[in-house]
């Protein structure tokens, strides 16, 4: 919801995938891929066929582009993440986390 609100603000729908394809014989799942903020509005997808990711798997969230660090915010002080680009095949890292240095720095009188 934070780093990518168009699917929690009008149902948007983005593509989701695990970051490492599965093994043929990974059981599939319907799951719902919930953000970190502690608001019942905060899904990335609802009622998605996945493969049971292991526990700390990574996942691809396709066709964000634009729609992140421009409609982001650090809601609950959760800093917004880095973001990476893919271009043929390769990832590449477009924007750093942001640390709480970052936020800071905005902030006047501390």
């Amino acid at each position: 919801m934070a780093e990518l609100i168009r699917p929690s603000l009008y149902g948007a729908y983005q593509h989701i995938e695990l970051v490492f394809p599965p093994p043929a014989d990974a059981k599939v799942s319907t799951f719902d891929v919930v953000g970190p903020v502690c608001e019942s509005a905060d899904f990335l997808g609802k009622d998605r066929d996945l493969t049971t990711p292991a526990k700390g798997a990574g996942l691809v969230v396709h066709d964000a582009g634009a729609y992140c660090m421009s409609m982001a915010s650090t809601y609950n002080l959760k800093m917004r993440p880095a973001e990476y680009w893919v271009d043929n095949g390769s990832v590449v890292k477009s924007r750093h986390g942001e640390t709480i240095e970052d936020f800071l720095k905005f902030l006047d009188g501390l």
